[in-house]
């Protein structure tokens, strides 16, 4: 059976959760205090070397990290992930701003707020993601005017990873008032067969107010 190495606050875990949800498919779980330093511990860093969440490990024990990585494996071969070059393309193109314009900003300023660490940030970095945070948001609220999921006609795993923090954006302090296209999109998700509705708030764990080891 599969094993997945979660941390049921995180977002990225959440992903891949979501995906093995839609897929029925079968896993066990193993638990990550990454606040508490297990991450960086010997055992898991042979998981996964950077020491966050999720990883998976199959049943011949091979193991894969990183959260849209792993949705791109999990979704070969399902409604979730195009078949022919093009749309593959187009997913992976999601997958990239994903992290590169919605996880390292929206999850981040997320992070920070529901964690109180914001105060421990300077003005300027958090000015700095606001600012891309806002810009993140026009370009899926231009995006979105133009089709009903981000890759395409069809929901899948582009939608999910983007899901995953952009939906969350006003628990970082960002309204979402001027985006109904966006707003509407996020309708459309949580409309899904087998939507995961259930979100686990830091506050779960009593460590994830100190920094990552």
């Amino acid at each position: 059976m599969l094993t997945l190495f979660d941390y049921l606050p995180s977002q990225n875990a959440w992903k891949v959760r979501q995906l093995l949800h839609h897929l029925g498919r079968p896993y066990r779980t193993v638990p990550v205090s990454i606040f508490e330093g297990e991450g960086r511990s010997e055992a898991y860093r042979r998981i996964n070397p950077t020491g966050t969440v999720p990883a998976i490990q199959l049943e011949d024990g091979r193991v894969l990290a990183e959260s849209n990585a792993i949705l791109v494996y999990l979704a070969d071969g399902t409604p979730y992930l195009p078949g022919d070059p093009f749309g593959r393309a187009k997913v992976l193109q999601w997958l990239c701003f994903e992290q590169e314009r919605v996880e390292s900003v929206i999850g981040a300023l997320r992070h920070w707020t529901l964690t109180g660490k914001l105060a421990r940030r300077s003005a300027e970095m958090i000015e700095a993601k606001r600012t891309a945070a806002v810009r993140t948001l026009d370009i899926l609220e231009s995006e979105l005017a133009t089709r009903p999921f981000i890759a395409g006609d069809d929901y899948g795993i582009a939608d999910i990873a983007l899901f995953a923090y952009a939906s969350r954006a006003e628990e970082a302090g960002l309204s979402l008032q001027a985006y109904p296209q966006f707003r509407a999109w996020v309708a459309r998700v949580e409309a899904q067969p087998g939507f995961l509705a259930e979100m686990h708030p830091y506050a779960i764990d009593p460590h994830s107010s100190r920094e990552l080891p």
